[in-house]
């Protein structure tokens, strides 16, 4: 199996791709580990040890220049949220012992790197809530200088040429940016070894199976019900893919699922209260991580010391399908993204700004509107055109869009009345605000939302005007409030909650 990442549509002045490094046992694909110790190291620096623990840490965590630029964009959606990159690779230390290597049932690399594992940590501004966005590694997208890829190589593209870890975070960094429209504010990376030493040393941590899983690629053997997982069998259970229906995409939920678990655990008195512990887990962060170089870990634990596992939510970007293409003439299996609906999708999860909620819908007469067409249905622009007009909106050609899941009323910032005004004729289309767009623009998307005649009277269980698409999927799906245990399909865009005691999921 290749180190190399899988080819692009275009490779422009990034060098050649190196050979391939010997390796017989490669782990299928490193999990969460970043995400485990950028909260386990916030959650422990807001406990009793905080003083100690940052001193700690501060002394053995790696800096690196990430980060690139002010952050303080004109367009930047989330305001003062913070939005800290989370990445997990499968490269091997280079202090990795034969023996460390064995336990992980895998071998020296080489100095292969592959950002298996890339979420979005989303933290509100008040540090009591917040949501880890996964973007899948075989996403398909634009990677700035390099032309059209998997989203898992960017990182790999960007140490070429002498850039180092430095460049692979940064031209990593870009592409999320580019494709998701929120703002990079942080980053934290660990490998595999920093993952499985973390757990080691926070001990076992439950989970909930509704089937048993079983995967020899993985090495997970797990009866349906609660299993205690030590740091070996939690590598196997995050790592699974094979026999999952949604591989990949199926595997993502049990990293979510395990990370909400492992915060709880985190929380728990046994290791709070256990100054050993806490020690012996400090050192396993400060040993693994890599960070960038503004970002201070008191701030993270000052804003983060009223957030709890039940707050701690999962979603992961809108996907249209997983094809095959044809690169090259060789075969390549992709993640699809819906990249139409990305703004819509990143709206849900940041709120809709107060100028939108605090405006008063204008009178349609007044309100110009063009209609494009990304549901994949024939004519359907059409037809929703000339119910708006037939409700008095100024209604320009109809036109076309990129396929997408989510129907949208697009608005430029100062025009959230008008905005208003055509989301009320839509049930359920989810008011975005963009720089993309020069006027109010409705997107139909495959939702099948679309706009009523007046006197046809909304729908009563249809989300309103603010809906999100995580509403939607919700509703559609049949799932319950966030803390039940029921798992709806993970090919959704709906935010999950897995940190309640009884979460279980298949």
């Amino acid at each position: 199996m290749s180190s190399q990442p899988d080819e692009t549509t275009v490779r422009r002045g990034r060098g050649a791709v190196p050979p391939r490094h010997g390796r017989q046992k490669r782990g299928f694909g490193v999990v969460l580990p970043a995400v485990a110790g950028v909260l386990t190291m916030a959650l422990l620096l807001g406990g009793g040890y905080a003083a100690y623990a940052y001193n700690r840490l501060a002394s053995s965590v790696t800096k690196v220049d990430a980060i690139t630029g002010s952050t303080d964009k004109k367009d930047d959606v989330d305001g003062k949220a913070m939005n800290i990159l989370l990445v997990g690779d499968d490269h091997r230390p280079d202090n990795a012992t034969p023996e460390q290597m064995a336990e992980l049932s895998t071998e020296s690399d080489g100095g292969a790197t592959n950002t298996d594992t890339m979420i979005v940590l989303h933290i509100s501004a008040d540090g009591k809530d917040a949501t880890m966005i996964s973007f899948p590694r075989d996403s398909y997208v634009a990677i700035p200088g390099v032309g059209k890829g998997k989203l898992n190589s960017a990182f790999y593209y960007g140490t070429l040429n002498g850039g180092g870890p430095a460049g692979g975070a940064q031209l990593l960094i870009k592409t999320i940016e580019g494709l998701s429209g929120l703002t990079i504010d942080h980053y934290v990376r660990v490998s595999l070894l920093g993952f499985y030493e973390i757990v080691k040393q926070l001990g076992p941590v439950s989970v909930c199976l509704k089937e048993p899983a079983k995967d020899s690629y993985s090495g997970v053997d797990l009866p349906a019900g609660t299993s205690e997982l030590d740091a070996k069998q939690a590598l196997s259970f995050v790592r699974q893919r094979h026999g999952l229906p949604n591989g990949d995409l199926d595997r993502q939920v049990r990293q979510q699922y395990f990370l909400s678990q492992e915060a709880r655990k985190i929380l728990s008195a046994g290791t709070l209260l256990n100054p050993v512990k806490t020690t012996n887990v400090i050192d396993a962060i400060g040993g693994s991580i890599e960070t960038d170089q503004g970002l201070d870990m008191l701030s993270l634990a000052t804003q983060l010391r009223n957030l709890r596992p039940a707050n701690i939510k999962s979603a992961t970007i809108p996907i249209l399908g997983t094809p095959t293409i044809y690169v090259g003439g060789s075969a390549l299996s992709i993640v699809e993204v819906d990249t139409a609906g990305m703004p819509a999708f990143v709206q849900s999860l940041v709120g809709q700004p107060e100028a939108y909620t605090k405006a008063t819908a204008a009178d349609p007469a007044s309100v110009a509107v063009t209609v494009l067409n990304g549901s994949g249905v024939t004519g359907a622009a059409g037809a929703a055109a000339t119910v708006l007009a037939g409700r008095s909106f100024q209604v320009g050609a109809p036109g076309s869009s990129d396929t997408t899941a989510t129907t949208m009323v697009q608005y430029p910032a100062g025009m959230e009345a008008q905005a208003k005004a055509v989301a009320a004729a839509v049930p359920g289309a989810v008011a975005v605000q963009t720089s993309s767009v020069q006027g109010v623009t409705l997107v139909l998307g495959t939702d099948g939302k679309t706009a009523v005649a007046a006197e046809q009277p909304a729908d009563p269980a249809a989300p309103s005007d603010a809906a999100s698409p995580s509403d939607q999927a919700s509703s559609d799906s049949g799932s319950s409030d966030s803390g039940s245990s029921s798992e709806p399909s993970p090919t959704s865009t709906a935010v999950h909650n897995y940190g309640s005691a009884d979460a279980c999921i298949y």
